[in-house]
């Protein structure tokens, strides 16, 4: 498609979101604006099946307001979706058409299977994991889907949700012994006909969704947890028992006060937590993991990447986007300190203990070293810090998005030591090192190109009675300033690697 800004609409059964996700003129994507109304669809059942007038009335208002947001942004195409609410209702045909005269929207009424789809597409984009299952509890389905080499292999949605549950069994928002007796034996009976679903153990159980997005950020609020993203927070099954115990006998006017849970999930969240419990132990899971992207995600890049969807390198993909949502850094220079840190990485990696995928580290790091020149080039590497760890860099962990920030920055050990204060917990006791070892590295490739005139072009490296001896094979210029450079860092780097760098230039 050609259109530069797209809004997409989730008309879910507990909410109703809107995401506006602009492409720059380099080809950069980003979401420039969002909302959330709660609306409770699948709570607003009459006892015929169908959505009752007032709140298709609410619905009909809720996507006039998005229309004329997009309106704003000069959004060119609007692509709006509704799950489980409005695919069961008696009246759906009555409320798609209401909402296509009303509001001038068309609505796309999406099947179990599709839904499930594009939750699917959604994680995988975002996530480095190979195979598990993915569950995403709305508020009148669950939708659970298998995966092996990063390809959706089966997927099954349920009439199920925190909604439809909670109105059912937990109607003042808590859950008795008998009343989640209850509902484990409905999950138990709506599930019993999926016999793969405990075909496969042992593996990790994605969620996607309000429930789980919640859950960890009750965990992260009573652990005070140091890193400002729940997308790819682990939990374990342990944890998430601990907290619903402590969730289920609290009443909805005291549990809306819980660190961490917002109001309009106060009322629907154990009833959300104790499906997703159930069906852990069906599936025989090892752990949770969260994943902040969801359908909304994959029907952005089903739209926007019609041919191929599917993202087959995670963080090369989010690096690349990181890079040309800031454009002010040089890329020939950036791709040239890349070039160079690797062939240095390649040659000495062998020679030391540095942590699993450090080749990866190494090469984000590279990538995004100048990004922070955006906001201020004199404390670039300070900005650059910042921006690593609260942008969208996906494929890696907590802990590798501080080590990343942590090696693109790095300008000593004691600058080092005030940067990883906050998130020392996230990190091992051999990180610092790690980062020093690494960051060190980086400082040698960007000195390499002090002019940014990409003047060496072919690099021999060797190890020769402890001096690095660098030599330019060829080179544009008679390297001057990076020969002084490089002799400016020598003193560190062979605190770092034992190692006294050396730049030997052509003798043309």
């Amino acid at each position: 498609m050609k259109e530069q800004r797209l809004g997409i609409i989730d008309i879910g059964s507990n909410s109703i979101r809107l995401a506006v996700y602009e492409r720059t003129a380099n080809g950069a994507h980003r979401v420039i604006d969002g909302s959330k109304r709660p609306a409770r669809l699948s709570g607003s059942i009459d006892d015929h099946g169908r959505l009752r007038p007032e709140k298709i009335d609410e619905l009909i208002d809720i996507m006039n307001h998005y229309r004329l947001i997009c309106a704003h942004h000069r959004t060119g195409y609007i692509r709006a979706v509704a799950t489980a609410a409005i695919r069961n209702a008696a009246n759906r045909d009555e409320i798609v058409e209401r909402v296509q005269e009303e509001a001038g929207l068309t609505i796309e009424v999406l099947s179990g299977e599709e839904e499930a789809r594009f939750g699917f597409l959604g994680m995988i984009n975002t996530l480095d994991v190979r195979e598990g299952f993915l569950i995403d509890i709305g508020g009148g389905s669950t939708e659970i889907s298998l995966f092996r080499d990063r390809t959706l292999v089966q997927s099954v949605s349920f009439p199920i949700g925190c909604v439809n549950m909670s109105q059912f069994l937990a109607k003042d928002g808590t859950l008795s012994n008998q009343g989640l007796q209850e509902l484990e034996e409905a999950v138990e009976r709506t599930i019993r006909h999926e016999a793969w679903l405990s075909w496969t153990p042992g593996m990790p159980l994605i969620g996607v969704g309000g429930t789980v997005r919640a859950l960890s950020k009750v965990d992260q609020a009573d652990s005070k947890y140091a890193f400002p993203l729940t997308h790819n927070y682990k939990m374990t099954s342990e944890r998430t028992d601990e907290l619903f115990e402590q969730l289920r006998p609290i009443p909805t006017d005291k549990r809306n006060k819980f660190p961490g849970l917002s109001k309009d999930r106060a009322d629907v969240i154990v009833s959300g937590l104790a499906i997703l419990r159930c069906l852990f132990r069906k599936l025989q899971a090892t752990h949770y993991l969260v994943c902040g992207a969801g359908l909304r995600d994959g029907l952005f890049y089903d739209t926007r990447f019609p041919n191929q969807p599917r993202m087959d390198d995670v963080l090369g993909y989010s690096v690349r986007n990181l890079s040309l949502l800031h454009p002010e850094a040089p890329q020939p220079h950036v791709m040239q300190v890349n070039r160079l840190a690797m062939q240095l990485f390649e040659h000495l990696s062998p020679k030391t203990e540095l942590p699993e995928r450090a080749y990866r580290l190494m090469d984000t790091a590279s990538s995004l070293f100048r990004i922070g020149a955006s906001i201020d080039y004199y404390q670039y590497a300070k900005h650059s810090f910042y921006l690593i760890v609260n942008s969208h860099l996906n494929g890696l962990s907590h802990r590798e998005m501080v080590l990343v920030a942590a090696i693109a920055s790095f300008k000593g050990k004691s600058r080092l030591r005030q940067q990883i204060a906050e998130f020392r917990e996230l990190l091992e006791d051999k990180d610092l090192d790690y980062i020093t070892l690494l960051g060190t590295l980086l400082q040698l490739a960007i000195a390499l190109d002090r002019t940014e005139t990409q003047s060496i072009g072919r690099l021999s490296i060797a190890t020769v009675q402890g001096t690095l001896k660098l030599e330019a094979l060829t080179s544009g210029s008679p390297l001057d300033v990076e020969r002084a450079e490089v002799e400016e860092l020598s003193k560190d780097f062979h605190k770092a690697w034992h190692l006294t760098p050396v730049l030997v230039v052509p003798n043309y």
